[in-house]
């Protein structure tokens, strides 16, 4: 079953860019451009909209409309190249709204070729790029069962990871892994159904996909970048989907919003200038309307701030 992509969270994010015409804006997950393609609405002729998407179908979907556009770029590759692209073009501290919809988006998991979902059978692969890296089937079938243990543990936060770990190895003595159905029964015959309709498999997918993907780490390099192109009053906007991404979002714009600790001989400044952020309000989730219309959305939190 295929799913129509809807922009999470879209009017929410538009109000939390608080989009200036001549602005300068950055959507670091492009997806299928629904945010991009709302930005862009609300530019003059001197506004720019520069789009990220390590996905190659992500980069392709732009269509003429938004190629053709002269205000609009779009980059092959990941939202961490961010700095790199605005020191090339001088646009340090310029930058006026930058936007990260984290994780892994609704073409991606319905694209029964890609390996994103156990809900088909296709190869192993998981790469939100898969002209590079390493396939999950690759690491898969080489990693020792302490490593797959810990990995499905760290990024799934399954209690169930030894036991998923020494099935898999286990299943491996007798034939490699190499499609998402092969995991996923070996994942349901060693672990009961979850009482909450959860299938077996998904905490385990979602952790071979984060970690093949280097998905948290990336978030983690980008965050700081993306603070530091914003101009003055330039916003920061961020949707993540589950815990681990909420926490590096939550953790990184505190951290910034807060005077460094110094020694308590040294006073504190009423303009200390190490404040680098301001935070914008609280949590924003979905709308009973939206998730209705959009289950997908249900997760989704929106965190926002401001740069001093």
């Amino acid at each position: 079953m295929f799913h129509e992509h809807k922009p999470v969270l879209l009017n929410e994010v538009i109000k939390a860019l608080n989009i200036r015409s001549d602005g300068f804006y950055i959507d670091g997950t492009f997806g299928r451009g629904g945010h991009s393609r709302e930005i862009i609405k609300r530019l003059g002729c001197n506004g720019r909209l520069l789009a990220f998407d390590k996905d190659p179908d992500a980069v392709m979907s732009a269509g003429t409309d938004l190629m053709q556009d002269e205000r609009f770029e779009i980059i092959k590759g990941s939202f961490t190249m961010l700095m790199s692209y605005v020191k090339q073009h001088e646009v340090e501290e310029k930058v006026s709204g930058v936007l990260f919809d984290l994780g892994v988006s609704s073409p991606q998991f319905d694209n029964s070729k890609r390996g994103f979902s156990f809900r088909y059978d296709s190869p192993l692969d998981m790469r939100m790029n898969p002209d590079e890296g390493e396939s999950v089937a690759n690491w898969l079938n080489k990693a020792d069962e302490i490593e797959i243990a810990d990995v499905i543990y760290k990024y799934g936060e399954e209690r169930a990871s030894r036991k998923i770990a020494k099935a898999i190895i286990s299943f491996r003595k007798k034939t490699s892994i190499d499609s998402t159905k092969q995991l996923t029964d070996i994942i349901s015959n060693s672990i009961p159904s979850k009482k909450n309709n959860i299938h077996p498999a998904t905490k385990t997918f979602q952790a071979f996909r984060i970690f093949i993907n280097h998905e948290l780490d990336e978030i983690k390099d980008a965050l700081p970048q993306a603070a530091d192109v914003l101009c003055k009053g330039g916003r920061l906007a961020a949707i993540s989907f589950h815990s681990l991404e909420d926490r590096i979002v939550k953790r990184f714009l505190r951290a910034q919003s807060r005077p460094k600790e110094q020694p308590p001989e040294i006073p504190i400044l009423e303009n200390c200038c190490d404040i680098k952020l301001k935070l914008i309000g609280k949590k924003i989730r979905p709308s009973r309307e939206e998730i209705t219309n959009n289950p997908r959305a249900r997760s989704a939190l929106l965190r926002v701030a401001e740069r001093c």
